[in-house]
């Protein structure tokens, strides 16, 4: 066969149309028929299409990837004063700063690119082999063999190993949740479907890396590889560039803003005490040196690093799986959650809620497989016994039934199809238990569920051995098979517009259908067939089944309201049925619910303002999921992302914070989502916020902490230069300051617990700066306070005739002691900390301090300490002035915080 007769189908449209063709027309533009391919031409289709199999990902190199790491700006800076150092021989102050770098480095390089594995995970899914007709024969091949063409068969079981369209099928049921979000498994036909079907309801497909559930089928091959629908996500997916989280961006620009400061205060710092004031040049040096070093925040990237793992670990006794560590902070900025439906905000449990019988109509309590939960009509509890049709209804949907219900471990599971599994559950709330009642009401023959007839039959005998005939599927095809229905005093004449009415309006609350009937009557051959089921039933009920909301979820989401979070729920379920649940949940009351259709025939322009506007999202393909997170970041918004199929992968990969599921997830979902749920609750998404705001604040507090005290010492060394006093610190003792504090002090605030009412604040906005212009002040006022302390103790102390080492020795002090105390202020950002709580809460505050005030003694008293930073001991009286130095600059903080809480500013920085 020539080449060319082969369509492209990696080219042409017709490969998104296979489902509208006819199985003439797709043998005819295949060139295929009953005999399927010659090896000649699969081999030469081979060549031309390539393999039945997905590329692997382009990959960074593992020393390319860890010299990435060092691509920051304040590294730059902080390697720099390291050399530097080095040439000057202070070798401990260079060990300190070349260590921060190569560990900021090393966690970088273990933490980035994991995503890539989310692409061999897609890969993995792929069937290994494949049944295909070859030269007229069967034969099973190795599916990256495969070509368009070739005719494949499937049984239950089968992993389908490329694109087909369906030409024979018999039962075949298709779990489609990976690639399209629908919770069960889909009907198969081999009829073609209207053109602009969207892709869960392409009944005459069967898409590769779907598992078949059930039935059997044949299906001749349309796409293989990247042209699939799997291949389009994979390359959808590897196209998506992973966004930085809203914290790094600001350490980002708050790294640039501070390099610059610092090198501009070291200038200067040098300029005005070298060429103005006369100071020794390269004494000025070392102190422009030993600033820069104390400015620099060499320990933010090892406090970024452990308070984000502490969230980690509160997460992770949470069921919050983090696998990139930057996601634990972005969690605490997300304006926007965009969930998935099924398993997630719901059990993914089939549930009985209503039962409509002919004269009333029955409320089902209890959700999920659990057999627990009454019956009751206006919320009077009933007696199923006391209600004929009820009883019969449940009865029938006991016995005509295929799937099984189990506890294992105290758990209830149902094997077979859930909806079937809802009835047995509404059979064991009712005392209708199955083993029981298929010994009282034997089966002896069934005709099985098929999707062209709509309905299952089976035949029993009851323990007086009398005969009846149930059935059960959809309510127009039940209602044709129907004459009578059962009242409460026995048959009556049907009331068929009675029926269509509350099918329709228990349709209209997003419920899954089915109805029940039953004749009284042997089959007329003494075994089952069509010819049974033509007429003469009892309508008995329709039952409405859902799957219900987790209440957990009902409450997160509230409270996600409460926090300023927007919850969006995008499903591939119908409309209706979104509807429906979202309303339960308080998602989109009172809007529309939008379709993947309707978001397919819209512009960037008009998808950004509906994606804000509208909560309900159904039939959403993995292209209408991308764009909608892609059009809520470009309004601005921070957005999680929840799947767990195939097909969320690449939005889990561009949202902000992707999270899928740990227990039903898939693979590539899970290695796509930067957070994984152990429980599958959204519940436990909520929780993760909580920890994520409270992670960000112990980092902006550290900061707020550290700022000040760099600061403190910076404006002490200018203060003396520019008023022509002798310096009241050293280089060595700025570099023992920032080592001492730095090692000890700031690493408790990592440990703070979340502030109360941290959920009721509007979520930050995402272009927000990390010191904000309360911040600047605040660090501004508490340097400034520093400054006083040690610069007018040390001035004081010289004005008594102290020696110039221990007017220093107490300036070093001092300054230790103010931040001391400052830590203690820090724990909260404007509450109080004079109270119990507030000085004892945080254990951590309390060791680091106790860890601190030895190594000042041993500084101040030791004598090699004195020998390497000519301090020298000071007497009870002094230590006493540096305790009250430390109290002033603790009492004014408290006193500021007071002033701010009583003003109008304390609303704004509370949202």
């Amino acid at each position: 066969m020539a080449e060319h007769l082969i369509p492209d189908h990696q080219e042409t449209p017709l490969r998104t149309h296979w489902h509208a063709l006819s199985k003439e027309q797709i043998e005819h533009v295949l060139q295929t028929g009953v005999g399927g391919l010659t090896d000649a031409e699969a081999r030469n289709r081979r060549a031309h299409y390539g393999p039945n199999q997905l590329p692997p990902p382009k990959r960074h190199g593992p020393l390319q990837r860890l010299l990435m790491q060092f691509h920051n700006i304040l590294l730059y800076v902080m390697i720099g004063a390291a050399v530097i150092t080095a040439l000057l021989g202070h070798w401990i102050d260079t060990g300190v700063l070349m260590a921060a770098a190569v560990i900021n480095a090393i966690i970088g390089f273990i933490q980035e690119g994991k995503a890539e594995s989310a692409l061999d995970a897609i890969r993995a899914i792929l069937s290994p082999h494949a049944t295909v007709i070859r030269d007229g024969r069967w034969r099973e091949i190795d599916a990256a063999e495969l070509v368009p063409g070739d005719l494949v068969t499937l049984a239950s079981g089968d992993r389908i190993p490329a694109d087909l369209r369906l030409v024979k099928v018999k039962e075949l049921r298709v779990d489609e949740a990976a690639l399209t979000g629908e919770s069960l498994p889909v009907e198969k036909c081999h009829e073609a479907v209207v053109i602009n079907a969207p892709l869960g309801e392409r009944y005459s497909m069967a898409y590769s890396g779907t598992l078949v559930v059930y039935g059997q089928a044949s299906g001749i091959v349309v796409a293989t590889g990247t042209a699939t629908e799997l291949g389009e996500i994979n390359q959808m997916l590897s196209s998506i560039r992973m966004l930085s989280t809203p914290l790094l961006r600001q350490v980002d620009r708050f790294g640039r803003t501070l390099a610059l400061a610092i090198l501009s205060m070291s200038a200067a710092t040098f300029v005005l005490g070298a060429w103005w004031r006369g100071q020794p040049p390269s004494e000025m040096f070392m102190m422009v040196v030993a600033l820069a070093a104390s400015a620099i925040p060499e320990g933010l990237p090892a406090i970024m690093t452990v308070t984000l793992a502490l969230g980690v670990q509160r997460m992770a006794r949470r069921n919050a799986i983090i696998r990139h560590l930057p996601a634990v902070e972005a969690l605490g900025s997300v304006t926007v959650i965009c969930s998935d439906k099924t398993g997630t905000l719901t059990r993914n449990e089939m549930t009985v809620q209503h039962v409509v019988c002919a004269e009333h109509v029955f409320n089902v309590g209890g959700v999920g497989y659990a057999p627990v939960g009454n019956l009751s009509i206006d919320g009077r509890i009933i007696d199923p016994d006391h209600y004929p049709a009820l009883a019969m209804a449940i009865r029938a949907g006991v016995l005509c039934n295929d799937a099984r219900l189990r506890e294992e471990d105290s758990l209830w599971r149902v094997e077979g199809d859930p909806t079937e599994g809802a009835l047995l559950v509404l059979g064991e709330k009712a005392g209708f238990t199955q083993h029981v009642s298929y010994e009282a009401w034997p089966r002896l023959d069934a005709i099985p569920f098929e999707s062209q007839h709509r309905f299952m039959a089976t035949y029993h005998r009851d323990s007086d051995d009398e005969p009846w005939i149930f059935v059960k599927g959809a309510p127009e095809r039940i209602l044709d098979m129907c004459g009578a229905q059962w009242s409460h005093d026995g048959e009556r004449t049907l009331e068929i517009n009675y029926w269509r009415r509350m099918a329709a309006d228990t349709a209209a609350q997003g419920l899954r259908l089915l109805a029940l009937a039953c004749k009284r009557a042997s089959p007329l051959g003494g075994c089952l067939s069509f010819t049974d089921t033509e007429s003469g039933y009892v309508m008995l009920a329709i039952v409405g089944i859902i799957d219900p909301p987790r209440p957990e979820a009902i409450l997160a989401v509230r409270e996600c309201h409460h926090a300023g979070i927007r919850v969006k729920m995008i499903t591939g379920d119908h409309a209706e049925t979104a509807r429906a649940i979202g309303a339960q949940l308080s998602i989109g009351v009172g809007k529309p619910a939008v379709t993947g259709a309707e978001i397919a025939m819209m512009d960037d322009a008009t998808l950004r303002r509906l994606a804000w506007d509208v909560d309900v999202f159904a039939q959403a393909s993995p292209e209408h999921k991308l764009r909608l997170i892609q059009a809520l970041q470009e309004e601005g918004q921070v957005v999680a992302m929840t799947g767990d199929g195939v097909n969320d992968a690449p939005a889990l990969k561009r949202a902000d914070v992707g999270v899928a599921m740990g227990m039903k997830g898939t693979e590539a979902a899970k290695e796509a989502a930067g957070m994984v749920l152990a429980d599958d609750n959204f519940a436990t998404i909520v929780s993760a916020v909580h920890e994520g705001r409270a992670v960000y604040d112990n980092l902006k507090k550290f900061i707020l902490f550290m700022l000040p005290t760099n600061g403190g010492e910076v404006l002490v060394v200018i203060a003396a230069i520019l008023f022509e006093l002798a310096l009241p610190l050293t280089p060595a003792q700025v570099l023992w300051i920032n080592m001492v504090t730095s090692s000890t002090l700031g690493l408790a605030l990592a440990f703070e617990p979340a502030e109360y009412g941290i959920m009721s604040r509007r979520p930050r906005p995402p272009g927000e700066a990390l010191l904000s212009g309360f911040f600047v002040w605040r660090v501004l006022m508490v340097s400034v306070l520093m400054m006083i302390c040690a610069l007018g103790l040390f001035l004081w102390e010289l004005n008594n005739g102290t020696s110039m080492e221990a007017a220093r020795t107490m300036a070093v002090n001092a300054v230790v002691a103010a931040e001391m105390f400052y830590l203690v202020n820090s724990r909260f950002t404007l509450a109080s900390v004079i109270s119990l709580d507030g000085l004892t809460g945080n254990r951590y505050v309390l060791l680091a301090i106790a860890a601190c005030i030895p190594l000042q003694i041993a500084y101040t008293h030791a004598p090699t300490m004195q020998a390497i930073f000519n301090s020298t001991d000071l007497t009870q009286l002094e230590w006493c002035k540096v305790v009250a130095a430390g109290l002033f600059v603790f009492s004014v903080a408290e006193f500021e915080k007071f002033v701010i809480r009583h003003s109008p500013l304390a609303a704004r920085l509370n949202k």
